[in-house]
């Protein structure tokens, strides 16, 4: 069900416009003109790299969600089931820690993925109270449908970047991730 629109009370002030990505206006001599361009408050947020990469990361997962709805999943799930095509199974507390989810998302998660037949529950080989999870045959089936659709999004995303500076990007981005995750 849609939610209703939400109306600001009188007298509020205006809010600063959502950025979007998408176009705001046109110039008739230059075509579209890109939000940031008429917004000169945004050029303090675009010198603040942590920003930049929010951004990036919030259009990075949008453009991947909107490709995963069709099968109903998200990037959460997504993310979850490339965890598991690396190991063995794990338990539900272990994929809480190394994803940074919630462990009550883990759950869900993990419910969501059984229902659709990509991960189970099973007995831990080294603690008959615990259960692992570990993905299926179709949820590696699903894995493999989805690589080239999930290197399209990322195309898209770098799109402006040379090949050689997708890689830099690549690289660096990934010495920041594994010395965040190793602290």
């Amino acid at each position: 069900m849609p939610y209703p629109a939400r109306t600001a009370p009188p007298g509020a002030r205006p809010r600063e416009p959502v950025i979007t990505g998408q176009q705001h206006a046109t110039s008739p001599a230059t075509g579209p003109v890109p939000i940031d361009a008429q917004e000169p408050w945004m050029r303090g947020l675009h010198a603040d790299t942590g920003y930049l990469l929010y951004r990036l990361g919030l259009r990075s997962g949008q453009l991947f969600n909107t490709f995963l709805q069709e099968s109903g999943l998200r990037l959460r799930h997504y993310a979850l089931l490339r965890f598991l095509a690396t190991s063995e199974g794990a338990l539900q507390r272990e994929l809480s820690s190394r994803l940074g989810y919630d462990p009550s998302a883990i759950v869900g998660l993990v419910d969501d993925l059984e229902k659709l037949g990509f991960a189970e529950r099973r007995p831990s080989p080294d603690d008959r109270r615990s259960r692992i999870v570990v993905l299926t045959d179709d949820g590696r089936a699903f894995l493999r449908d989805t690589d080239e659709a999930g290197l399209r999004v990322t195309n898209d995303l770098l799109q402006p970047l040379a090949p050689a500076e997708r890689d830099t990007l690549h690289t660096l981005l990934q010495r920041v991730a594994e010395a965040e995750l190793d602290s």
